[in-house]
Order: structure tokens, then C-alpha cells, then sequence
């Protein structure tokens, strides 16, 4: 018996699990996401990826501006749904929209829970450096991400992937790993495990400020952020006294040896000097060791590649501090 779904979700991680749920044979009756939003520098109204999913594949769209109305809660009755799954919404669904679907409300989150609840979970487990993450299929109920799972899968990541080089890979994860437990569940043959919310930790939502480098740090904790931060808000220094913004970055193999060489001809240089710049990268002290920048975008400018540039950055110069 085809069951009636209400999808719940809002960015591309949402689309490609929406997509998969409705291609495998799943009734979607409606998608519900967020309202579309002002993007880019000409701040031009952009639809959720969700929604633009939803219209391709013929299925409704609501984006109500809160859940918590009475005409909203009207609207899901009507819809009379036998399950609601959400991935990535954005939001917390109330009770009383939890209450509606016989069968429950079923969330498809990026993280192995109770570890990243809440907003960010693939951002911070990069920040955190993690060399593993996953996929939770989780029963919900009215707290953030604390339902009991379902199941789950693990996913290692690349210590150079970022968040949307992960995310994607996730989506994908997250896609399969529902419609392959959907019919279990269904069944009732999938146990709920309650969390335990003494592993619990949180990934509140990213800030701006975030993305601005402290050049103090190790290079392992400064190549974590750029990748993490690469989608949004990005990670940023300055040179000169201009925003100079870095997208991509790796650890070099020879650290200690690169700074060798640099402090054969120069002082020891402090946290953000540049040691060497060239085709193959922007070389910068950190607070310990140095990374390599291979992405950037200075102000005023397009973003490049490091071959297109590096050969412009001369050893010596710092960001964050004065340069003649």
C-alpha cells in the first residue's frame, strides 16, 4: 500500500534525497520549505533548491514563513499524511505537526547522533578535523535532532574534502539509506535506539566572523576552516588592508623543511608570512607548520587558481601585517 509523504526540506542535501525518495516510487503529495531568499551580490529572490526539485518532479510546494500558525497546521490536515520525512529544513517541527502523520515523522541527518545535533553538523565535524561522519535515519519528536535512531552509516572523509564535496557524498548516503530502511520501517522491524544525550554535542549555525583567519594557529586547524567555510561564509585574511579570500588550501608533506629553507635567507617568520609563492601554491607560516593555499580571490578580483597567481605573492609578505 502506497503510503501519503509530506517532504520536509530546504538546500541540495534535501533535493537529492526528495529526488530519490519520489523516483523510487514513493508518494510525495507535497514539499515544504523555506520561502525563497534575496542571493549573490545583486541579492536577486532565488528559490530553494528543494522547491526547484519539488516543480520539476510535479509535486506541490508550500513555503509557509513559520509552522506554528493555525493555518499551517490547517493546511497539513488537509493533507491528511500518512508520514512526514525531513532532511535538512531548517527548522524545528512543532508537535502539533508531528502529531499529524499516523505512521510518525521520520529525519534524515548528517551526523551519527547524538554527535552534531542541530544546524551545522557537516561544517563543524570538518572544523573539528574528524576523519569519520555519517548518516542517522532518526524518529522525531519535538526536541532538536534528540529522536530515537533508526539506524545509521558511516562515511570517512578525505582530510582535503570540503563541506560541499562531503555534503554531496552524504546526500547521496542519506538518499539511499532512506528508501533502503523506508519499507523496514514501515514494517516495524527497525528497533528505535533512544540517544544518549550524555554523548550529545551541538552544531549551532555557522557565523560570518568564523571565516577570518588567525594566522596563530596550526596549519592543521586553519586548513580544517578554509575547507569547512569554502561554501559559506568562506574563509577570509587580509593583505595590504584588502579582504583576500581563500577557498581551497592543503598540508604540504615537508613543512619543516620548507621553512629551512626560507629561514636560510630570512628571519623565522612570524604566523601568516608568506615563505614562498609559485604555480604549484602560496606557502604561509602558521602559528605551527605551514599550508598551502591553491584557491584564493583577492579584493577587487575573480577567484583564481594558485597557478594562474601564486608567482605574484614574493616571500616576506605577511597577511594580516604591514607590508612596504
Amino acid at each position: 500500500m502506497s503510503k501519503r509523504i509530506i517532504f520536509f526540506g530546504t538546500p541540495e542535501f534535501a533535493s537529492t534525497v526528495l529526488y530519490r525518495l519520489q523516483s523510487t516510487g514513493h508518494e510525495v503529495i507535497a514539499c515544504v520549505t523555506q520561502p525563497d531568499k534575496p542571493v549573490g551580490r545583486h541579492m536577486k529572490l532565488t528559490a530553494p533548491p528543494a522547491k526547484v526539485m519539488a516543480l520539476s518532479m510535479g509535486i506541490p510546494v508550500s513555503q509557509p514563513s513559520s509552522l506554528r500558525t493555525d493555518d499551517f497546521l490547517a493546511q497539513m490536515k488537509k493533507w491528511s499524511p500518512d508520514l512526514v520525512i525531513t532532511a535538512a529544513y531548517g527548522k524545528i517541527l512543532p508537535a502539533a505537526v508531528l502529531a499529524v502523520p499516523q505512521d510518525g515523522c521520520l529525519n534524515v541527518h548528517a551526523s551519527l547522533l547524538p554527535k552534531y545535533r542541530g544546524a551545522a553538523p557537516v561544517q563543524r565535524a570538518i572544523l573539528s578535523g574528524d576523519k569519520v561522519t555519517g548518516i542517522t535515519l532518526m524518529k522525531m519528536d519535538a526536541g532538536m535532532d534528540t529522536g530515537d535512531i533508526l539506524i545509521q552509516r558511516e562515511c570517512p572523509i578525505d582530510p582535503d574534502e570540503s563541506t560541499n564535496e562531503l555534503m554531496g557524498r552524504l546526500a547521496e548516503m542519506g538518499a539511499e539509506l532512506l528508501t533502503d530502511a523506508l519499507p523496514e520501517y514501515l514494517k516495524g522491524t527497525l528497533k528505535p535506539i533512544p540517544q544518549d544525550n550524555m554523548l550529545a554535542t551541538f552544531s549551532p549555525p555557522i557565523q560570518k566572523e568564523q571565516g577570518l583567519i588567525d594566522w596563530t594557529l596550526s596549519s592543521s586547524v586553519i586548513h580544517n576552516q578554509i575547507r569547512a567555510l569554502s561554501g559559506w561564509p568562506g574563509a577570509y585574511t587580509t593583505l595590504n588592508g584588502e579582504r583576500f579570500k581563500i577557498y581551497k588550501s592543503h598540508l604540504p608533506e615537508n613543512p619543516d623543511e620548507l621553512l629551512e629553507v626560507y629561514t636560510a635567507d630570512y628571519e623565522k617568520p612570524l604566523p601568516g608570512t608568506i615563505i614562498m609563492g609559485a604555480k604549484s601554491g602560496i606557502y604561509v607560516a602558521c602559528g605551527s607548520g605551514c599550508i598551502v593555499l591553491t584557491s584564493v580571490q583577492p579584493q577587487s578580483c575573480r577567484r583564481m587558481q594558485v597557478n594562474e597567481c601564486g608567482h605574484n605573492y614574493r616571500a616576506g609578505t605577511r597577511f594580516d601585517g604591514e607590508n612596504k
